[in-house]
């Protein structure tokens, strides 16, 4: 018989040291509670197996959510980002996003510093064997800790599983597979089994990674060159500047011959040979998967991405695979610029277990054991941002609940981190989930340059915002606020007026109108009522006149008082200008609290529920939903079904 050895207690354990688990960790420690982080390996913290980069479309507002809340990714970013663009520029701001390619060992290496040095936090490599939990009287089962395989027992009074691509993982190069985690870490196969063992039903998903190649062996001249901003804008709403970018991307296209060889041979890659059983991502495509569904597109995009100074490997976005290694380097050498590619990495698909989302409550918590948590990969999803959000809440929750205080849940009109969640935990997912803006319908409030405005102040009353981080949050509301009352106010003469509008291809106006009248024109931008505005904004004046004699204490306070209010005229010309959209969605943001704010009791037994159909009774019995907006967004109950629980609702407000 192994012996167990038992150690010290703690408040939470976080299993697993990805984005989710670092998030988890500094969360639960940061709000007071005694934390312990458990990593197979500590050269995997917040590990970038895939593309070493950090925002991009709906990921970019996620990462600022998490910031705006107290999180740490964002903060991060911005210390080790080598390149920095903000998307979709083009478009309206509902789309913009963030996104900046990473040191990716620099991002490792700050992380696990961050970590260390965190209060209440304990950083430690072991590997969990089992989850540990008792039964009560009644059936129901309260986590108790965990057990190492070494045989090392601690005990706590909260869990959360955030194994992320590592749980019973499994690599697949053509017809090959052999146990492993991403880029040859170990696979947590133990905890796995065990889990099964103790009755959690598990599933297969599966993601790729891109070979890796030498910068030094490849032809930039026949790529396009993708350069980064000038003026990046920081993740982290701490920051007043993010710095430059210091490296360029490259884009180069696959072609009818690369193809050819894939659809000749791609009955030898993993999914197509049959050799796999997990589902893959629909957003992220292998290029058997983009040959195979899209025979008629002459080439697909393939960026070429450093993954550090300090390196020459470079990323090959766009071309994950499982082929046969010869024929990988083969494919890739038929590409103009990667024709000598000399190759440090090969590209191979890898499965692993996670769970049903539909299994967890909105706070991230296991439906059927108390105390038990989850985030990241192992709730169905894909991608750093995700992962990383959920941790942060899945942190909160779990100290919350040790304080005996309610879930801290974050609605879909709120946060891009309550379209994840929610869409997780009522829809589910069949295949891994990835964030994007179409999924927001609230998107045009939900956006990149306003996350503090929005959560700021949730994070400071939940304890984990700093008073700095919430300071800084009111200045810009205060400035903000200012701002658009001063556009408003501030009215120039016609003559003035149509001086702008008609060279600007707008139509004339007859009397005196306002700042704000003229930027409502959809051919006006902020930057041309600097031409007619007759005040010169504060901060203009104290961002050009700072003395090179001040203190730098001084200077520091100045630039950023500066930069604080540029941001405030940014956001102020955005809820202007879109004000229309903004009050039409608020409208449809109060008829969806409507439905959100009628609460269903947790005793209702749907299965006994006159009207229902069958398939709504089986879907609302098994996620029990909160409320009755929540269960209208479930699939399969349809608006028939929500009328029958209105009435029920109605008789019990009677009664």
């Amino acid at each position: 018989m192994n012996e167990v050895y038992e150690m010290e207690e703690y408040d939470v354990i976080v299993i697993g040291a990805g984005h989710a688990g670092c998030e988890a960790g500094l969360a639960a420690a940061r709000l007071g509670k005694k934390t312990l982080l458990l990593t197979i390996s500590l050269e995997q913290i917040a590990h970038m197996p895939c593309n070493p980069s950090i925002g991009g479309t709906g990921k970019g507002q996620l990462v600022k959510e998490i910031d705006a809340l107290g999180g740490e990714m964002g903060v991060l970013i911005d210390k080790v980002f080598i390149q920095s663009r903000m998307l979709n520029r083009s478009k309206g701001p509902a789309v913009w996003s963030p996104r900046a390619q990473a040191d990716k060992k620099r991002y490792h290496a700050e992380m696990k510093k961050t970590l260390e040095r965190q209060e209440n936090l304990h950083l430690r490599q072991g590997e969990v064997e089992r989850l540990l939990f008792e039964v009560d009287e009644n059936s129901k089962k309260r986590i108790l800790g965990v057990q190492l395989r070494t045989g090392t027992v601690y005990r706590a009074t909260a869990v959360i599983l955030a194994t992320g691509t590592y749980l019973g993982s499994r690599v697949f190069v053509c017809d090959r597979s052999f146990e492993s985690g991403p880029s040859g870490f170990a696979a947590a196969t133990v905890l796995s089994k065990t889990l099964r063992d103790d009755g959690f039903i598990l599933r297969r998903f599966k993601t790729g990674t891109p070979a890796r190649a030498f910068a030094w062996s490849l032809e930039y001249e026949k790529m396009i060159e993708q350069e980064g901003d000038k003026e990046p804008v920081p993740f982290s709403y701490l920051n007043d500047e993010a710095g430059n970018s210091r490296i360029s991307c490259w884009l180069t296209y696959t072609n009818p011959e690369a193809h050819k060889l894939v659809a000749e041979n791609i009955g030898l890659t993993a999914p197509y040979g049959g050799y796999t059983t997990g589902v893959g991502t629909r957003y992220c495509l292998s290029i058997e998967d983009k040959v195979s569904r899209f025979p008629d597109r002459e080439r697909h995009q393939l960026f070429i991405e450093p993954e550090g100074i300090d390196t020459e490997e470079v990323y090959i976005q766009g071309m994950s695979t499982s082929l046969p290694e010869p024929l990988q380097e083969k494919f890739y050498r038929m590409i103009p610029g990667l024709e000598n590619a000399v190759f440090s990495r090969y590209a191979y698909s890898i499965e692993y277990d996670c769970l049903d989302p539909l299994t967890l409550t909105p706070a991230l918590a296991y439906k059927d054991i108390e105390g038990l948590f989850c985030a990241g990969q192992i709730n169905g999803t894909s991608g750093y941002e995700e992962a990383a959000a959920q941790g942060l809440m899945a942190g909160i929750n779990a100290a919350r609940e040790i304080d005996g205080k309610s879930p801290f849940v974050l609605t879909r009109s709120e946060a891009y981190i309550g379209v994840l969640i929610d869409d997780l935990v009522t829809k589910g997912t069949e295949e891994p989930y990835r964030i994007m803006t179409s999924r927001a319908e609230f998107r045009i409030v939900l956006r990149q340059d306003n996350a503090d405005m929005r959560l700021t102040e949730k994070g400071y009353e939940i304890g984990l915002a700093t008073q700095e981080r919430y300071e800084r949050y009111l200045e810009k509301k205060r400035e903000t606020e200012a701002e658009i009352k001063r556009l408003k106010e501030t009215k120039i003469s016609a003559e003035q007026a149509n001086k702008l509008l008609l060279s600007v291809g707008s139509a004339a106006v007859s009397g005196s109108v306002s700042l704000a009248e003229l930027l409502a024109r959809p051919e006006v931008e902020y930057e041309r009522l600097l031409e007619v505005d007759p005040v010169q904004s504060k901060s203009e004046k104290r961002s050009l006149d700072i003395p090179d004699a001040c203190d730098e204490k001084r200077i520091r306070a100045e630039r950023s008082k500066a930069c604080i209010e540029k941001a405030a005229r940014e956001q102020a010309a955005i809820e202007i200008k879109y004000a229309g959209y903004i009050e039409k969605q608020r409208q449809e943001i109060e008829r969806f609290h409507k439905l959100e704010d009628k609460r269903l009791p947790e005793n209702v037994d749907y299965e006994e529920l006159e009207g229902l159909r069958l398939e709504a009774r089986q879907k609302l019995s098994q996620i029990k939903p909160l409320s009755l907006g929540q269960a209208a967004r479930i699939s399969g109950v349809s608006p028939a079904d929500i009328s029958v629980l209105m009435v029920h609702l109605a008789r019990l407000e009677r009664s």
